[in-house]
């Protein structure tokens, strides 16, 4: 959707992460068009040029909705009514979003990059590079928005994921929602702990720090995320809670072995943590033969996903003999053989042939 001007971005939203993506579509060359609910939001993203206008443009070539959860799927309905380019979004909460939206050029989204800061004061456009950005297209995201978004995501820097909405919505509850919650807990704690001994905060050192960092992030964006994604949340606690409740029991018992058992459990999956990823020593092409519909590319990345398959690259290639087309992914050579061997299952006819 790109032509030989100038392209043309939009972002709806112009906080913490609207306001990086703005900058890093920017940085890529892009004329950026943003709009924000807050008037002098928008004036200030103006006058530090990190967007070029104001407003919405209809020759956007992508649209990127990063307000609070609770008004995505308004704000989405707008640009897919006053654009004429892809839309996604930014949100982390993705099932009531995906349900909400059903057009060929929406693709939900959802960037794993934050920081403590909030607002456009925080706004840089390194802010996604080697972060996860996951990518939950519904049934009816045509395929070439979600691979035109999903190389978008990886020209970021990002490292693409496809999820379903509701495991995503899952996942995050305990990796994302629930930690900005115990960091909040523990925050509240020590300060109220504070009010009767004052030099308590004095003494808060590295590890403290670190665990509460988060809990200095906008409160006001997390309200609307623990609604709509409170039946995953509140599971999430509730391990938690069961958790911490064994270890006090451990504790009030002296049963050191158990006390040491589950910080050794925490010790080793906290150095197995993935850490950046790095282009593997052999790639090779699984091309998959597919009908000419919506969903394809979606399935097949959500497969590779469920495998812990990376794709380092994809090419969508439609056929001009009929309704099919050819989906080309560039994968580990040694994870090769196994996607290919779950597309079979699933009645695709993919061949493999290494690239290097």
């Amino acid at each position: 959707m790109s032509g030989d001007t100038q392209r043309v971005a939009g972002v709806i939203g112009l906080g913490l992460i609207g306001g990086s993506v703005a900058v890093a579509m920017k940085d890529a060359g892009y004329e950026v068009w943003g709009v924000d609910a807050d008037p002098d939001r928008e004036r200030e993203a103006l006058a530090n040029g990190i967007i070029d206008h104001g407003g919405i443009q209809r020759k956007t070539e992508l649209t990127i909705i990063a307000t609070p959860v609770d008004s995505i799927a308004e704000a989405a309905q707008l640009a897919l009514a006053e654009t004429d380019g892809w839309v996604t979004d930014t949100g982390s909460v993705k099932a009531r979003i995906a349900s909400e939206v059903e057009d060929p050029r929406f693709v939900p989204g959802h960037p794993m990059a934050g920081s403590e800061q909030s607002g456009l004061s925080g706004a840089r456009g390194t802010l996604f590079r080697g972060a996860a950005w996951v990518l939950t297209p519904t049934p009816f995201t045509a395929d070439d928005a979600f691979g035109y978004v999903r190389q978008w995501v990886a020209s970021l820097g990002a490292d693409a994921v496809t999820l379903e909405p509701e495991s995503h919505d899952r996942m995050v509850a305990t990796v994302s929602h629930v930690p900005h919650l115990a960091a909040a807990a523990l925050m509240n704690v020590a300060d109220e702990h504070a009010e009767e001994h004052s030099a308590l905060l004095r003494l808060a050192a590295g590890g403290f720090r670190d665990m509460t960092r988060i809990a200095a992030g906008s409160p006001d964006i997390w309200p609307p995320i623990c609604l709509q994604n409170r039946s995953a949340i509140t599971t999430a606690l509730d391990s938690v809670l069961a958790r911490l409740t064994t270890l006090r029991e451990a504790v009030d018992t002296g049963d050191s072995s158990a006390i040491r058992d589950s910080l050794a459990q925490a010790s080793r999956a906290r150095l197995n943590l993935p850490g950046a990823r790095t282009l593997p020593a052999a790639l090779s092409e699984v091309r998959v033969r597919i009908k000419d519909r919506s969903g394809e590319l979606a399935r097949l990345t959500a497969l590779a996903a469920e495998l812990d398959t990376n794709i380092f690259d994809l090419e969508i290639a439609h056929s001009a003999e009929g309704p099919t087309g050819v989906i080309v992914l560039l994968v580990d050579t040694s994870q090769a053989s196994a996607l290919a061997d779950a597309l079979r299952t699933r009645d695709y006819q993919p061949s493999v042939r290494p690239i290097s």
